[in-house]
């Protein structure tokens, strides 16, 4: 998550005002290129990187000359690394959007009595997004501002307004995020219950529906989905495969009109509400997350999705709530920020008694969406569904609170939380791998226009002398010797996410450089080729602190097949950590990477307490009262 304050209310949040995303210096973004990754790979291949990229960065140059161009498109565009960005990290991408793409967030289980009472809460929820919706359409939503470093500057505010305005359209090669205009249609919701798909309008006769309206086409939806007779085959499966085969099967679709006309439906909602069944697990925190992330599969409700809309509110009949997210038009902020906004509405207006009476004098009925189905989509609906239970089998989640402390404990220390989750993290992998990777942390440049994320690498080589200290030397070093390195990597931490939210690190630059020598049709450049980058880009721990006020927490895949997806979410007195990898890796598994990460939390935190002084880090003898904090 980026650093965010939502109380100040002064900054106009406006894209157009803020100031353009930098391109760092050449020689700079080399230089932090190689202190990078000469302590993760073997001298005999650094020496060869080392000399690839001072190749490339040599005075008159290639290196210099894409730079130039760079700088020019700079100063031609509102931001010259998000499309770039946006294709490599999503559209671009052909995995399926479940598991290896989707974030979602987890609420807190909620108690239902019966049907009604899900569908009540889906009403509260639906009025709750209209409310939000307004705000956007207003844009008189509170601006977000900075902390730390960035301490009440305006924040970007433009990821809000694609919350309920987008869908991600699959291509063959390339998918294509679609912002819709604005545009004096009516307003929609599309409701999924099982497996089928309904337009539920959100007014009627010029008038908005109130509640107990929502509750009473809620009811209908049900009824008509409980029909057996005109139940259609499970589209929605469709979305949750491969993006080129999701492409090549909404081509054949396309070449129907009714398909054609369903599909604009749902592209065109403002979200879509799925109403599930009894998922028939323990509701522990981690079967919640598993079953956010792929609905338990086609057997339960994982055909109870379209995948492609960038928010779909979940509600089971058991409980079980959250919301799926198409990642590509939004960070995780937003979507927080939305969330705990509907969540103290669901509450304020469930404590209310539904108004009785309509709001409107004839309310037409919900529609069922129409599909035509011939044998070649059966078979590419049983291909699908095949694909999506493989993925869910194959996941392997563990959501963990580990309660010792929290951050007020860790700011005790007089140290940035996320900076010391960041390091007990390596020293986790370093526990189970004996070795440090490649590492994600994903950090808001949202003081930027437009601004999306970079990278900050948390394997640094500070980060490595730690845990080295903890670990392989831990008898030969004194507690004095080992805080004082752990201070160190605590200090190269925070200095590597200032760095980055400030718009200096090195990923974003070098994908830039890679993709303007492509424009440029300068072909093959070593740099780009060479094995040490191509591996510096397998990010095996893929990481992101998403804080939240309790209620809700987010989990997310892997982003390669042999690596962890470790999301957490420090509260005042505990961590919650959503740990996933894939079965069947060899080198993987989530629950001894918990157990792991529990007694490397423990050991810091042992260290911290027997030194009874502990010296302060940078930030705070430069004056800065809160170190900065990064973000998904």
């Amino acid at each position: 998550m980026p650093i965010l304050n939502t109380e100040s209310p002064k900054g106009c949040g406006d894209s157009n005002a803020m100031p353009k995303v930098p391109v760092p210096p050449l020689k700079q973004t080399l230089d932090k290129y190689l202190k990078s990754l000469r302590h993760l790979v073997k001298e005999k291949q650094f020496r060869k990187t080392k000399s690839i990229v001072e190749k490339f960065g040599e005075p008159g140059g290639t290196g210099e000359l894409i730079q130039k161009k760079l700088l020019e498109r700079r100063d031609k565009t509102d931001n010259w690394v998000y499309d770039y960005w946006l294709e490599e990290m999503y559209l671009n991408n052909r995995l399926a959007l479940p598991i290896n793409s989707s974030p979602v967030m987890v609420f807190s289980k909620q108690i239902f009595r019966d049907r009604m009472d899900s569908l009540s809460y889906s009403a509260h929820l639906i009025t709750g997004v209209l409310k939000y919706k307004a705000l956007l359409n207003a844009r008189v939503l509170p601006v977000d501002h900075g902390r730390g470093k960035l301490a009440g500057a305006a924040l970007c505010m433009e990821q809000y307004y694609r919350l309920f305005t987008s869908h991600r359209l699959p291509g063959l090669k390339k998918d294509s995020l679609v912002i819709k205009s604005a545009s004096s249609e009516p307003e929609h919701i599309i409701v999924a219950c099982k497996n089928q798909f309904f337009v539920l309008d959100v007014v009627s006769n010029n008038k908005q529906l109130n509640e107990m309206d929502f509750v009473s086409q809620l009811e209908k939806i049900v009824k008509m989905a409980e029909n057996a007779e005109e139940r259609l085959p499970p589209f929605g499966l469709l979305t949750s495969d491969g993006r080129t085969e999701w492409a090549q099967a909404r081509d054949l679709l396309m070449k129907d009109p009714t398909n054609r006309k369903s599909l604009a439906e749902i592209e065109s909602c403002l979200c879509v509400v799925c109403l599930d069944d009894l998922s028939g697990d323990d509701p522990n925190d981690t079967n919640r997350a598993l079953f956010m992330l792929h609905g338990g599969g086609d057997r339960k409700n994982g055909a109870n999705r379209w995948y492609d809309k960038p928010m779909q509110f979940v509600v089971g009949v058991d409980g079980i709530c959250g919301v799926v997210c198409e990642h590509s038009p939004f960070e995780g902020i937003v979507v927080v920020q939305c969330a705990e906004y509907l969540m103290k509405h669901i509450k304020e207006s469930s404590a209310l008694p539904l108004v009785s009476s309509s709001s409107v004098t004839k309310i037409d009925p919900p529609r069922r969406l129409l599909w035509k189905c011939t044998l070649h989509i059966e078979g590419l609906l049983a291909n699908s569904a095949k694909r999506l239970q493989k993925l869910v089998d194959n996941l392997d989640m563990d959501s963990y609170t580990f309660k010792g402390y929290g951050k007020e404990f860790i700011k005790k220390q007089k140290m940035s939380p996320d900076a010391y989750i960041q390091v007990a993290l390596q020293l986790t992998f370093y526990r189970c791998n004996k070795r440090l990777v490649h590492t994600y942390e994903s950090a808001s440049i949202r003081s930027f226009r437009d601004g999306r994320v970079d990278n900050i690498r948390s394997a640094t080589p500070e980060a490595l002398a730690f845990v080295q200290s903890m670990t392989d030397k831990e008898a030969t070093l004194s507690d004095e010797e080992k805080i004082t390195i752990f201070r160190e990597a605590i200090n190269a931490q925070t200095k590597y996410t200032t760095e980055s939210i400030t718009g200096m690190a090195i990923d974003n630059h070098l994908l830039g450089l890679r993709e303007m020598a492509k424009e440029l049709k300068i072909e093959k450049l070593d740099i780009f080729s060479d094995e040490t980058y191509l591996a510096s880009n397998h990010f095996i721990l893929s990481t992101s602190q998403v804080p939240t006020n309790g209620e809700i927490f987010c989990c997310y895949g892997p982003v390669v097949p042999n690596g962890y997806g470790a999301c957490y979410n420090p509260q005042s007195d505990n961590i919650i950590f959503c740990v996933s990898s894939f079965r069947d890796s060899t080198e993987t598994s989530s629950a001894k990477f918990v157990e792991e990460l529990e007694k490397s939390l423990e050991k810091i935190r042992d260290l911290c307490n027997r030194s009874n002084a502990v010296p302060e880090p940078a930030y705070y003898s430069q004056g800065t009262s809160q170190p900065p904090k990064p973000g998904k």
